[in-house]
């Protein structure tokens, strides 16, 4: 059984090259590389063809993708999963807290990528585990990952164009005094870290709208549980943005919180929202806040 990614398309244009076509279909230059060196086929209506063919209306077009190679260094892993929806273009998973995204040097097992890797195996799909919406190890909620290569050029397209839209929740220090507020301040990394990023001239274009869920009071500490929409996917963007307007995440250490009340920084992705990247479809996923953070709010006071 041939296991490799296929797409099939109408050709619409008389004469069109099967380049342009496929340029239009939105498969990437690298893509087609891959394609002629590493496995892959073109045909149109079952015949084998190269880019210069030309095109009629109607003619059957598909594209096979050579079959990917899991990263070097990335064992496969069997676990358990949280899955909230899957098809055959992408996985959207909820993390807990305390567990990887992807490996790292402190942490080189156990991460989502390692289970999803064995997931994949277990599907027979030859594929790597392709983050499109990467949370922080202590971060909790939603996070996408596409099935193979060409969907996660689609979903880097549409991050790009803000097509795909997510939104978390926090609890911060103190009360924030407005109802409603965007953060717009660049991030870059803190020069005396390799770890840690701050809010300076030289970094990357970054916004937060930022939105009152509640103000409170835990053993007579004010704090405050709000709402975030990120514009852009800066690494720590919520944790640095709220530590720079002066309400640092409970639990984040790293950025000025207290870990008094809970042992990470409470932060969850709760809702993530985007467009199939094949048949262009609304998806929207949500995800309750988990019960260390919940517990924080039940235990409240207003």
């Amino acid at each position: 059984m041939d296991t490799r990614f296929t797409l099939h398309f109408i050709a619409e244009k008389e004469g069109q090259l099967l380049r342009e076509a496929l340029a239009e279909w939105r498969i990437s230059k690298r893509a087609l590389t891959a394609i002629k060196f590493e496995g892959g086929l073109l045909t149109v209506n079952d015949v084998e063809r190269n880019v210069r063919h030309p095109l009629h209306i109607g003619d059957r077009v598909e594209v096979t993708f050579p079959p990917e190679e899991k990263s070097e260094g990335l064992a496969v892993e069997h676990g358990e999963l949280s899955i909230i929806y899957e098809d055959e273009a992408i996985l959207v998973l909820s993390k807990p807290a305390y567990q990887s995204t992807i490996p790292s040097r402190e942490h080189p097992t156990h991460s989502v990528a390692n289970l999803v890797c064995g997931h994949f195996q277990q599907q027979g799909l030859a594929s790597t585990a392709h983050i499109v919406t990467r949370l922080d190890r202590d971060t909790s909620g939603l996070l996408c990952i596409a099935k193979h290569a060409h969907i996660h050029h689609l979903t880097g397209l549409a991050q790009r164009s803000g097509e795909i839209s997510r939104q978390y929740e926090a609890i911060v220090h103190g009360h924030v005094a407005r109802d409603v507020q965007s953060i717009i301040a660049p991030i870059g990394r803190k020069e005396t870290s390799i770890i840690e990023r701050e809010v300076r001239e030289d970094g990357q274009f970054a916004h937060t709208d930022v939105t009152i869920l509640r103000h409170f009071y835990l053993q007579g500490e004010p704090m405050t549980h709000i709402q975030l929409k990120l514009h852009t996917g800066r690494t720590h963007q919520i944790r640095v943005h709220m530590a720079y307007v002066g309400h640092p995440l409970v639990g984040d250490e790293l950025y000025g919180g207290s870990r008094d009340h809970i042992n990470r920084q409470a932060l969850h992705c709760v809702s993530l929202k985007m467009l199939h990247p094949l048949t262009g479809e609304r998806l929207q996923f949500t995800s309750n806040v988990n019960e260390d953070m919940q517990q924080l709010l039940n235990d409240s006071l207003v």
